[in-house]
């Protein structure tokens, strides 16, 4: 069992250093939210894309 200071301690180091975007998908864009959707790790392949078009804009 995690204690109220252990999750005290955890809250202050996601607020502190944890970053979050969040993407909306319109009914136009359902295709592409539909094969997101067939990924195992959605956070890692986003990700990954975002990595490979920093690579290739160098």
């Amino acid at each position: 069992m995690v204690s109220d200071a252990q999750k005290r301690a955890n809250e202050k180091y996601r607020k502190e250093n944890v970053k979050q975007v969040a993407v909306r998908f319109y009914p136009s864009e359902q295709d592409v939210y539909e094969y997101l959707r067939t990924k195992d790790n959605v956070s890692g392949y986003i990700k990954q894309l975002i990595r490979n078009d920093m690579e290739s804009s160098q």
